[in-house]
């Protein structure tokens, strides 16, 4: 009261001393004062005060010199406290003004003056302080739902002040506090927002503010806080088979998410570079097996989780490698001749695996006449061929077979004639 009272007493000095003001914002010159002018009756005055405006009403007066009205004002919030001319009111019968773009919850000082044709004016009316009203209060409640994926439900308590139109949502986050203006959303009587396409596993914050028909803001709502659903965790201890004939088995186990319901196998033939989805399985499973009609060929496989809401989890792991049972290496040939009246093979496993060996007898009997024969499911280590005939080109090569089929490369082919006989 006493600073209201101290304030109030330098403006009236200044309007008594100054005579009144600055006259116009954009002009230097000060009002001409007209003792004999009659003055509004300040206990006529009477006002209604909103966020953004204030209205008057007054008694007008019956000079018939006068023409209007002077309406002054200084913004009590300010350092500043000079009154200046804001609106000159043209015509002596006008009892109301409403006097807008005010900032809300903030007191103003007014007076008025009666004014002439010649820019002369009465004394100035008492003078008097308006305050206007605060801006609306935040909203009442608000929350912002976490877990979600890739998005953050933010549900809120309508706003009570039925003069709200809409409202505005801001985000932002811990790293970066900068608010960004996410969407406006009609309607006093709207409680949800639904922020989608975000990253996952972090934290966002948000705020929501009200604006009422006037687009005045309410205050900030409370700021909460949500984070997006993480990825569901990857299978543990991959493994890929290297040992078993025209396939690699994967086995593998369960993810530690609980929400995951199936797996991606991903496959490509070098550890980096794109892979390729092969197979999606459900959980109840923990291996697959890999069917490939090649020996000894190479992959390498990663294996993605998949959960409920359809989330992935990452596919930046270290690939696991199988590869088929490769070929067996392929016998050594250690002899190949004729003895008598046959060829004689003999020869040297050149793997371990071989179980059994097979004999390829290539015969050319003439430059045009060639034929060929295969001896299979020999468990020696000796192939002795009796059907020759003098004369004829045999050829002979060797490869090993294992207990699973998975057959050798064969040997270089031998070249053995058993000569004619010479004519007596």
């Amino acid at each position: 009261m006493t600073k209201w009272i101290k304030i109030s007493s330098t403006l009236l000095l200044i309007l008594l001393i100054s005579g009144c003001s600055t006259k116009n914002l954009g002009e230097g010159s000060k009002p001409k004062i007209d003792e004999s002018l009659e003055v509004i009756d300040s206990n006529s005055i009477r006002t209604i005060s909103g966020m953004t405006s204030i209205a008057f009403e007054w008694q007008k007066v019956d000079d018939s010199r006068v023409i209007g009205y002077n309406l002054y004002r200084a913004n009590l919030n300010e350092e500043s406290t000079k009154l200046k001319l804001v609106k000159f009111i043209k015509n002596r019968y006008t009892s109301h003004y409403l006097d807008t773009d005010l900032k809300p919850n903030t007191k103003y000082a007014y007076t008025f003056s009666s004014g002439t044709t010649n820019d002369v004016e009465s004394r100035p009316t008492k003078m008097f302080q308006v305050m206007t009203l605060p801006r609306p209060e935040p909203i009442a409640f608000i929350q912002a739902i976490s877990n979600l994926p890739r998005q953050i439900k933010i549900i809120w308590r309508p706003h009570e002040n039925e003069a709200i139109e809409y409202y505005k949502i801001f985000r932002s986050t811990p790293q970066d506090p900068d608010w960004e203006k996410l969407e406006t959303l009609n309607g006093r009587l709207q409680a949800e927002y639904i922020d989608t396409d975000l990253k996952d596993n972090v934290v966002y914050l948000y705020k929501v503010v009200a604006y009422t028909y006037q687009d005045i803001p309410s205050e900030d709502s409370q700021i909460v806080k949500a984070q997006t659903k993480a990825l569901p965790a990857g299978v543990q201890n991959l493994t890929a088979t290297n040992n078993q004939p025209k396939k690699i088995t994967l086995n593998w186990q369960p993810s530690s998410s609980v929400d995951v319901v199936r797996y991606k196998i991903y496959r490509n033939t070098s550890p980096d570079g794109s892979f390729s989805e092969l197979k999606q399985l459900n959980t109840d499973t923990t291996s697959y097996e890999d069917f490939i009609n090649e020996d000894g060929k190479r992959y390498f496989y990663k294996i993605t989780t998949v959960d409920k809401d359809g989330l992935e989890s990452s596919k930046e792991v270290n690939p696991v490698m199988g590869i088929t049972l490769t070929k067996l290496n392929k016998p050594i040939l250690t002899l190949a001749q004729i003895q008598g009246e046959k060829a004689i093979l003999n020869w040297q496993p050149g793997d371990n695996r071989a179980v059994s060996y097979n004999v390829y007898k290539t015969i050319k009997d003439g430059f045009f006449k060639v034929r060929k024969q295969k001896y299979t499911n020999i468990t020696d280590l000796r192939f002795e061929d009796k059907d020759i005939v003098r004369g004829v080109e045999y050829n002979y090569s060797i490869e090993a077979v294992d207990e699973n089929g998975i057959v050798s490369d064969r040997t270089a082919e031998t070249l053995l004639v058993l000569p004619k006989l010479l004519d007596k």
